[in-house]
């Protein structure tokens, strides 16, 4: 596949096949797995039945909890009520307690707008009703291409989504460590191993690494499947079409296995900011993480930090393909505020909005393509030039499949093969029990 000659292009692929053809009663058939997987707990709403309510107020559940997103969020608000008069009301939750209460949120008494993604769990929450029809709203907004659009479309045909920002993938570094000790960008996993070694023997840990929240681990998951068996085996498996217990995923857990002695050990008891901190202190040599991680480092330490895609593991497969999911917003099925949340959603939607996401968050690319990008650091141009060099896209384990099945049984086993890496066999036996129960329930 040749690499995206545009945006939409781009935008194109972040749409899956295996997700595009999927159809209501499919993803209905995993609202009671849902139920479970995402807890008993319930975020702290504010909206109601009623599709009337004050415009003169909204509310907005968050799930950037960081500093930098949360006050990023923040002057968003601020900018919305300077230009309408209505006032944002942020309840910000912590964005893994976020996601594990969604469906419980969503069902309960949910704010009129929330922070979501874009690909499979935006259709899964739109199909089963749980999110607001935002078609009008779409037809108030610019800068979005027509994949775009695709991309914040639901199986009936309307919209659920408004994109805010995307980010890749890659391996972070810091320029000045590598340039002291004379460290080389790998090409091939060969180097990339050899390189680990050599970061053992100067006592650095070679490759920050942490899963205490269970989805960071996905990320190297879907780069190895991604480097070994190429992009359409990637969305295939995680469609359910293809075994679990192949010889092919067994090749990528094998090789992650051979990897792990150069990760930071004890990963399960680590944030993915603490293990960030170690790349920032010069105690880790590389990270395998999103745009995001710029959000650990400031001033001279965040223009010292560089990236590279990860290496190619089979030649002839390459090393095009990544992960860049998009976050954004959707509204509840019934907000407090219809009119006021419909007002906001199209203001987050606008370049306006883009342009102070631009001017306050150096670790990450905005959606709208009107926004003036002239403020991105060397390291946001350089994404953007990841991505639009990539031959294939994917969003990322947990929004490339079922959200039952990502957060029941892939957050659980791989943990499990992070700390005993010796029984994949087992591990993946398992894997493909729960896939098939799930996927035919």
């Amino acid at each position: 596949m040749s690499r995206p000659r545009s945006q939409a292009e781009y935008l194109a692929r972040l749409v899956p096949p295996s997700v595009a053809g999927l159809r209501r009663r499919s993803l209905l058939a995993g609202a009671a797995g849902a139920g479970a997987l995402l807890g008993t707990g319930a975020l702290a709403g504010c909206g109601d039945s009623d599709s009337g309510g004050d415009a003169k107020s909204v509310t907005l559940g968050s799930n950037q909890s960081d500093p930098k997103p949360k006050d990023v969020v923040a002057k968003v608000a601020d900018g919305f009520k300077t230009s309408s008069g209505v006032t944002v009301n942020v309840n910000t939750v912590d964005h893994n307690t976020f996601q594990e209460n969604i469906n419980n949120y969503l069902q309960g008494k949910p704010d009129d707008v929330f922070t979501w993604f874009a690909g499979y769990r935006m259709r899964f929450f739109a199909a089963k009703g749980l999110a607001g029809d935002l078609s009008d709203v779409w037809g108030k907004l610019d800068g979005y291409s027509d994949a775009f659009k695709k991309a914040s479309t639901g199986d009936d045909g309307k919209q659920y989504f408004v994109p805010a920002s995307y980010y890749p993938w890659a391996v972070f570094y810091r320029k000045s460590v590598w340039q002291q000790r004379g460290y080389q960008v790998p090409t091939t996993l060969d180097q990339l191993t050899a390189l680990g070694a050599q970061m053992k023997k100067d006592g650095l840990t070679p490759i920050a690494f942490a899963d205490k929240d269970g989805w960071p681990a996905m990320g190297t998951f879907d780069i190895l499947n991604l480097r070994i068996n190429g992009y359409q085996f990637h969305v295939d498996l995680m469609a359910g079409k293809e075994a679990w217990t192949s010889d092919k995923v067994k090749k990528v857990f094998d090789t992650w296995a051979g990897l792990l002695p150069l990760h930071q050990p004890d990963a399960l008891g680590r944030t993915w900011q603490e293990a960030a901190q170690s790349l920032q202190q010069k105690k880790s040599g590389m990270y395998l993480l999103g745009l995001f991680v710029g959000q650990q480092f400031s001033g001279a330490d965040l223009e010292d930090l560089d990236f590279f895609t990860f290496p190619e593991v089979d030649s002839t497969i390459g090393a095009k393909a990544l992960d860049a999911p998009i976050d954004g917003y959707m509204m509840a099925r019934k907000p407090k505020s219809k009119d006021a949340a419909t007002k906001l959603l199209t203001y987050l939607g606008s370049k306006d909005a883009a342009n102070i996401t631009v001017k306050n968050d150096p670790s990450t690319l905005v959606a709208n393509s009107g926004a003036d990008t002239a403020g991105y650091t060397a390291l946001q141009k350089k994404a953007a030039e990841l991505v639009g060099s990539a031959t294939e896209i994917a969003q990322f384990l947990d929004r490339d499949t079922r959200p039952d099945f990502a957060s029941t049984v892939m957050i659980p086993a791989l943990q499990q093969f992070i700390k005993n890496p010796k029984d994949i066999s087992g591990m993946l036996t398992s894997v493909e029990n729960q896939k098939k129960s799930i996927f035919t329930s």
